[in-house]
């Protein structure tokens, strides 16, 4: 990775970052599956992160935010959902992923570290703990495909073997 600096993506202008995620995913991202398990919440500050270069150009984001996993019997299992996690086209390969993953992991909390749950690249993810095998019976409020779903957690067998992933939203 070339010289670049990882900062608290709320240093970012929302504005840059919608452009980044724009040219990184499409301009049609908004239709997928992902923005459906996370519509009504916002991401975590603590957890999200931007990576600049030298000339302080945005060439990278990660994003977290609080999800829940509700099982069979209606019980809440709360997670963290990872993504999007994007760089620019044409600064791809060159570490800023790796260093945007390392940013969130090092700030989760290790006396309370929650399961974190991703759609993505299996190839990529894995690299990081993520796996399919605990996610197989889950469903998402759209399609998706079931080996791009992934977590990564302590002790996979807490997790329920079923449930639907929506958004964490505080019941009244």
């Amino acid at each position: 990775m070339d010289a670049a600096t990882i900062i608290p993506l709320t240093e970012v202008d929302p504005a840059l970052v919608e452009a980044l995620l724009d040219r990184a995913f499409g301009t049609d991202r908004k239709d997928r599956t992902a923005y459906r398990v996370r519509a009504g919440t916002e991401w975590l500050p603590a957890l999200s992160f931007a990576v600049v270069d030298e000339a302080q150009m945005l060439v990278g984001t990660i994003q977290v935010w609080p999800v829940a996993l509700t099982d069979p019997q209606g019980r809440r299992h709360p997670l963290l959902m990872v993504g999007p996690v994007a760089v620019l086209p044409g600064h791809q390969n060159q570490g800023f992923g790796l260093a945007l993953m390392a940013a969130m992991a090092d700030a989760l909390d290790p006396a309370a570290p929650l399961p974190q749950v991703l759609i993505g690249d299996p190839e990529y993810y894995g690299r990081f703990g993520f796996t399919a095998a605990p996610t197989q019976k889950w469903e998402l409020p759209g399609e998706f495909e079931r080996h791009r779903l992934m977590v990564r957690a302590e002790n996979p067998g807490v997790l329920p073997e079923e449930g639907t992933l929506g958004p964490w939203i505080a019941r009244t």
